[in-house]
């Protein structure tokens, strides 16, 4: 079975056309893993070889695809030299970072696609983080879809504004100990959001500095699924102790999962680790049974592929379910049961980061 010094050695046939040199001895590929049967690295060119690139990828997985048990290849796409000298913010300007007044730690928690319980995760993690002593915020920064306030019980109530014109603070509402905002408390029910980028830009932006969080130790920021405008607008304007990403065991989840993990390496943001949810079920009437209706394995796999840790796996209960549609997330309604100590777990282990950045 193939060794990552053993792809390493072999991908020294992969050169640059115009020096002739390994693209490993010129750094162009490097953060080489390989997990039977796969391999994983990075590709980050500089910019007067982006011409290569496709040429470079093509022979860097014939390479690793004639190595001893590999039969999948993943390059993640790494930024060049020169864009890390730039920064994150686009357009050849540098990307100026802004705390949010009285917040010690912002963790992101987000999701390759939809239907993982991301927001349950979100959700279940503040209050968690709440009940450790801790002062939380949670932000629902899921504009198209905001779920918290159903699920912490106070979608019909709307928050207060104080202060006038560009002076307006919104003030969160409190449910379960935590400080909360989503666009789901500005709307009505059935109303859809229907905007472009700049827009939703503003509105997180808004979220973030025209809100009167107050002191907090940590927010919990629920992001959209996906790798889209909000994951950059948050990542280019606030500090962050890192990202949290949901995941279930199923190969769809983890393919979309890698797409969302690489694109906040590639900005710089710190994965703090990986939470596979619906690990498996638990029937309501044998606790001590376990189902793995979507397979097993996977978020280990993604963890090990990125060097990253499995914080927790999250099992499926009904209770779960329940508690989001009645507003009562488990670590409330349920404190003892399965689900509610891997959330605790789980918060347990986020201690750490807010500890450190405090």
């Amino acid at each position: 079975m193939a060794t990552a010094e053993q792809a390493s050695n072999a991908l020294d046939q992969v050169k640059d056309s115009g020096s002739g040199r390994s693209a490993v001895e010129l750094g162009w590929i490097d953060n080489i893993r390989v997990i039977p049967p796969r391999a994983v690295v990075r590709l980050s060119l500089p910019g007067f070889a982006q011409s290569q690139r496709d040429q470079l990828a093509q022979k860097t997985r014939e390479v690793l695809l004639e190595l001893d048990g590999i039969n999948d290849v993943q390059i993640e796409l790494g930024n060049s030299p020169d864009q890390e000298a730039i920064g994150q913010a686009g357009h050849g300007q540098t990307a100026e970072l802004q705390a949010i007044p009285g917040v010690r730690n912002v963790i992101a928690v987000s999701s390759g696609k939809g239907g993982v319980g991301k927001s349950t995760v979100a959700v279940n993690l503040a209050c968690a983080l709440a009940q450790e002593g801790l002062r939380v915020g949670l932000l629902d920064a899921d504009i198209y879809g905001p779920n918290t306030p159903t699920m912490l019980g106070v979608a019909n109530r709307t928050p207060e504004v104080s202060g006038n014109g560009a002076e307006q603070c919104i003030i969160p509402i409190e449910s379960c100990g935590v400080a909360m905002v989503s666009m789901g408390l500005l709307i009505e029910e059935n109303q859809p959001v229907i905007w472009r980028g700049p827009m939703l830009n503003g509105i997180i932006r808004q979220f973030l500095y025209q809100v009167y969080w107050g002191e907090r130790d940590v927010l919990v920021v629920d992001l959209p699924p996906g790798t889209g405008d909000a994951q950059l607008s948050l990542a280019q304007a606030v500090p962050m102790a890192g990202v949290i990403i949901v995941t279930t065991p199923q190969k769809v989840s983890l393919q979309d999962a890698r797409r969302g993990l690489a694109m906040f390496k590639q900005m710089g943001i710190k994965v703090l680790g990986v939470v596979e949810n619906m690990s498996a079920f638990i029937p309501p009437d044998q606790p001590e049974r376990r189902y793995a209706l979507f397979g097993s394995g996977g978020g280990e796999q993604l963890a090990l592929e990125n060097d990253t840790p499995l914080l927790v796996q999250i099992p499926m209960e009904m209770p779960v379910q329940e508690g989001g549609n009645e507003g009562s997330p488990i670590v409330h309604s349920r404190p003892n049961s399965a689900s509610a100590a891997a959330f605790k777990q789980l918060a347990k282990q986020m201690l750490d980061c807010t500890c450190q950045n405090s």
